[in-house]
């Protein structure tokens, strides 16, 4: 499963919102590659920011 992937369905099984420590530590990929990736989601429509620095999946 590439790192897309694996990072939105992090956000989708925490049901949550969370910051980019928190889907790094739980999804197990470097904080680095998971901003890089919360910000191709984000401009792809697939997460939302509810409030500052924590996202949640757009379903």
């Amino acid at each position: 499963m590439d790192n897309e992937k694996r990072v939105l369905n992090t956000f989708i099984e925490a049901g949550r919102p969370l910051s980019a420590k928190e889907a790094s530590e739980l999804c197990g990929i470097e904080k680095q590659e998971v901003d890089k990736v919360i910000k191709k989601l984000k401009d792809g429509g697939k997460l939302e920011s509810p409030k500052r620095c924590h996202y949640q999946a757009k379903l």
